[in-house]
C-alpha cells in the first residue's frame, strides 16, 4: 500500500453512521478504548483502491463541536487538534433524510474549520416514501462540497462514496459561514491578530469550549483565557452564531429540498400512537420482554445440551489419549470443565444480544426510553436513565460508563448507583444453570415456559430493585441540581441483516473472551487449590481406608470416599471450611462459598467453579456434564439434594441483588472519583444479597 488515509466519521444520533460504518469496513474493524478514559474507540479498515487503504474512526454521536460531555470531547479532539493521531484527512459527515437542518449545523461547524468535508445524505431510499424531494447539485453548489445520497441499508451510493474519497484533495475546504463578521467584527479581529497561527473559527472553538486544552501552548492558553475574562459576552456571541448557522442553512434549504407530505406514506405517527400510548406502550413493551426470555430458554436449549455434551466428551477423550499426571489432570479436571462453563451459554447470550440489537436497530428502543421518562422522574432519575439500566441487561460497566451524557450530577449518582441491580449477561449462566435444576420445563397455553417466565421475573426484579434503590437515594441524597429530558425518536427502519450479525458477533465475542480469560485463570488456579493439600490430604487413602475398614464397600464407592475427603482436606477445602458457617444459614456448603468469592471477579464464574470443584472431586467420571453434577451433588449434613429448591431460589435472590463484579466497583470508583460511592455500594448490596437470600432459604426449606 503506497497510501494510508484517514478518514473520520461524524453526525447526529440515529443517522445511520454505524451502518455506514460497518458497510465500509465490514467485519475489518475493532473496538477498544481511547488513551486515558472509557469511551469506545471504534475504527476499521477500508480498501478505496489497489493502492490506498482508509483507516476509518467513527466517532461519537454528536449534535455539534460544542464540548460538554465525554463524547463530544473526543469529537472536539480529533478534529481541532491537528497533533491527534486520529486528525482526519478528510470528514464524512452523515445526515438523515428527513433532519436534514439539525444535521447541517454539526456540518457548518466542521467545514468552517477548513478540513476537507464530504455531506453524505443517508437513508435515500426512504425519501419517496417521505414526500422529500433534493437538488443535489444546488445544495452541492452552496454547502461548497460534495453531496452524495446514500442508503447503507441498500448499499446504494457507497462506491460512489468511495471515489470521492479517493479524490478527497478535489474537495474545496474553504469556510462556509463568516461567523466573524456577522457576529462582532471587532472582537474577531482582535482574536485574529491574538492568534494569527489558527484559523478564525479554530481559535473560537480553543475560546469557547474547553478551561484548558493540552494541545496548544502556554502562552497561546493566557491569550485564549484574556479573551475569556467576560463569559457572559462570550455567551451571547454563542447564541449570535447559533442564530446565523441556522439562517444560512434555512436560506439554502429553502431552495434545494422540499418536502410533500402528502405524497408522502409514512406509518411512523400512527405507530407511535400505540408505542408510546400511556397504557398500550407499556404493554406492548411487557410482551415483547416476555418473548425475548421466552426465546432465550426455549431457542438455546439444543445447542447447549450439545456443548455441554461435547465438552464431556472432549474431557473423557484428553484423558485416554494423554499420559497420566498432573498436566494431564489440570487440563481434563481444570481447564475443559471451565472453558465449558462459559461457552454453555453462547446460545442465550447471543440470543439476548440478537434481540437488543433488533430493538435498536428498528428504532423502537428510543421509544422505550421516551415512554419511561415519566417513571423515571418519580424516582430521582430522567428518561436518559433508561439507557443505563437498558445498558446494564449487557454489561453494568459500558452502562455505568454511558450515564456520561446524564447532565444533572444528582441524577447521575443515583442512576450509576442503581444499575449494578439490573441483571447483567453475566448472570444469564448462573441463573440459567439454577433455574434449569430447580424449575420445572413446563408449557402453559402452549406458549408461556415456566422457565422462561421465571427468568423474566428475576429481570423484572431487578428492575424493581433498581428503582426502589434509587427513590431511596432522591429522599436521602441532598444534592440540588436541575435537569431537562430531550431525546430524538428516530424514524423506524428495517434492521440490515449485516449490523445485526456483526453487533452480535462482536458482543458476543468480547462476552466469551472477557469472561474466557478470567476463567481459564481462575480454573487454573481453583484446580491447584484442589488438587493439593497438606498431610491429611496426600494419606487420603490410607485415612480413609483405616477408617473404612470394617465397612464393606465397592471400589467405586471407595474411590468416591477418597476422592471427597482429599477435596474436603485440600487448599480450596480448608478456605471454603473456614466460610462454611457463614454461608450454611443460606442453604450452602463450603463448594457453593468458594463458587461465591469467586464468582466476584465475574459472575459467570460460578458455573466454572462449581465444574472444576466437581470434576476434581468426581476424576474418575469425566463424561458427566456440568448440570448432571450438580444435579447428582448430595449436601453431607441432610443427605438431600444440594441444589434443592429453596437452596436455588436463595442462590437466584442472592446473585438478583449482590454487587456484580471487582470490574463493576472499579468502574464506580472511576466515574465517581472516589471510594466512598463503590464502598457504600458493595457493602449496602452485599448486605441486602445476604438477608434476602437468607429469608428465602429459611422461609422454603
Amino acid at each position: 500500500m503506497s497510501k494510508i488515509l484517514k478518514i473520520a466519521l461524524v453526525g447526529n444520533p440515529n443517522t445511520g453512521k454505524t451502518s455506514l460504518f460497518n458497510q465500509l469496513t465490514g467485519l475489518n474493524q475493532k473496538v477498544g478504548n481511547y488513551p486515558g478514559i472509557t469511551v469506545d474507540k471504534k475504527q476499521g479498515v477500508c480498501h478505496l483502491s489497489d493502492s490506498v487503504k482508509a483507516i476509518i474512526t467513527d466517532l461519537p454521536g454528536t449534535y455539534s463541536i460544542n464540548s460538554t460531555s465525554a463524547d463530544e470531547d473526543i469529537v472536539y479532539n480529533t478534529l481541532v487538534d491537528e497533533s491527534n493521531p486520529d486528525f482526519p484527512d478528510v470528514v464524512v459527515v452523515v445526515a438523515e433524510v428527513e433532519n436534514l437542518k439539525r444535521n447541517l449545523f454539526l456540518f457548518t461547524q466542521i467545514k468552517d474549520l477548513g478540513i476537507p468535508t464530504v455531506l453524505v445524505i443517508n437513508m435515500a431510499d426512504q425519501m419517496s416514501r417521505k414526500g422529500i424531494t433534493i437538488n443535489v447539485s444546488g445544495l452541492e453548489t452552496d454547502l461548497d462540497t460534495k453531496v452524495l445520497l446514500v442508503s447503507a441499508r441498500k448499499k446504494t451510493g457507497i462506491a460512489s462514496l468511495k471515489q470521492v474519497l479517493l479524490h478527497y484533495k478535489d474537495l474545496n475546504n474553504k469556510s462556509l459561514a463568516d461567523i466573524s463578521q456577522r457576529i462582532d467584527g471587532h472582537f474577531f479581529k482582535r482574536i485574529k491578530e491574538a492568534l494569527p497561527q489558527f484559523s478564525i473559527y479554530k481559535s473560537w472553538l480553543l475560546i469557547t469550549q474547553k478551561e484548558t486544552n493540552t494541545f496548544i501552548s502556554p502562552e497561546e492558553q493566557k491569550v485564549i483565557s484574556f479573551f475569556r475574562e467576560k463569559p457572559d459576552k462570550i455567551k451571547k456571541f454563542q447564541h449570535k452564531e447559533a442564530i446565523f448557522r441556522y439562517q444560512v442553512i434555512n436560506e439554502i434549504l429553502k431552495k434545494n429540498y422540499t418536502v410533500d407530505r402528502k405524497s408522502g406514506t409514512d406509518l411512523r405517527g400512527r405507530l407511535d400512537r400505540i408505542l408510546t400510548h400511556k397504557i398500550f406502550g407499556y404493554v406492548f413493551f411487557a410482551l415483547i420482554l416476555m418473548i425475548i426470555f421466552q426465546s432465550v430458554f426455549s431457542w438455546a436449549s439444543i445447542p447447549m445440551e450439545w456443548i455441554d455434551q461435547s465438552f464431556s466428551q472432549l474431557a473423557s477423550y484428553v484423558q485416554q489419549q494423554l499420559p497420566a499426571g498432573k498436566f494431564t489432570d489440570l487440563i481434563v479436571e481444570g481447564v475443559i470443565p471451565g472453558i465449558g462453563g462459559v461457552l454453555i451459554f453462547v446460545p442465550q447470550i447471543a440470543i439476548l444480544f440478537l434481540f437488543v440489537a433488533l430493538l435498536e436497530e428498528t428504532g423502537y428502543m428510543s421509544r422505550v426510553v421516551f415512554l419511561m421518562d415519566k417513571i423515571m422522574r418519580k424516582y430521582g432519575m430522567s428518561g436518559k436513565s433508561v439507557i443505563p439500566l437498558v445498558s446494564g441487561t449487557a454489561c453494568a460497566i459500558p452502562a455505568i460508563m454511558s450515564s456520561r451524557n446524564i447532565e444533572s450530577w444528582r441524577e447521575r449518582l443515583i442512576t450509576i448507583l442503581v444499575v449494578p441491580f439490573t441483571t447483567c449477561s453475566a448472570r444469564i449462566p448462573v441463573y440459567a444453570i439454577l433455574i434449569s435444576l430447580i424449575i420445572p420445563d413446563k408449557h402453559y397455553l402452549g406458549v408461556f415456559n415456566l422457565q422462561g417466565l421465571t427468568l423474566l421475573a428475576l429481570y423484572a426484579l431487578g428492575f424493581v430493585a433498581a428503582i426502589s434503590s434509587a427513590y431511596l437515594l432522591n429522599k436521602v441524597l441532598k444534592i440540588k441540581s436541575k435537569s431537562f429530558f430531550v431525546i430524538e425518536l428516530p424514524n423506524y427502519k428495517i434492521p440490515s441483516p449485516k449490523n445485526i450479525g456483526i453487533t452480535v458477533l462482536e458482543k458476543t465475542k468480547a462476552f466469551v473472551l472477557g469472561a474466557g480469560r478470567i476463567i481459564l485463570a481462575i480454573s487454573i488456579v481453583l484446580w491447584f487449590l484442589a488438587s493439593n493439600g497438606g498431610t491429611d490430604y496426600t494419606q487420603a487413602e490410607q485415612i480413609v481406608k483405616k477408617e473404612y475398614a470394617n465397612t464393606t464397600l465397592t471400589p467405586s464407592e471407595l474411590q468416591t470416599k477418597i476422592a471427597s475427603y482429599r477435596i474436603a482436606h485440600s487448599y480450596i477445602g480448608k478456605i471454603g471450611k473456614s466460610i462454611e458457617p457463614a454461608i450454611r444459614p443460606l442453604g450452602y456448603d463450603w463448594k457453593v462459598g468458594i463458587a461465591l468469592i469467586s464468582s466476584f471477579a465475574a459472575r459467570e464464574v460460578f458455573v466454572g467453579t462449581l465444574a472444576t470443584i466437581y470434576s476434581v472431586e468426581d476424576s474418575g467420571n469425566n463424561t458427566a456434564t456440568i448440570k448432571e453434577r450438580m444435579q447428582n451433588e448430595v449436601d453431607s449434613v441432610t443427605g438431600q439434594k444440594r441444589f434443592s429448591f429453596a437452596t436455588g431460589m436463595s442462590l437466584l435472590m442472592f446473585y438478583a441483588f449482590a454487587m456484580q463484579c471487582m470490574g463493576t466497583l472499579a468502574t464506580v470508583k472511576r466515574e465517581t472519583n472516589s471510594w466512598k460511592w463503590p464502598v457504600l455500594q458493595l457493602l449496602g448490596m452485599g448486605s441486602l444479597a445476604y438477608m434476602v437470600a437468607l429469608i428465602t432459604f429459611q422461609l422454603l426449606k
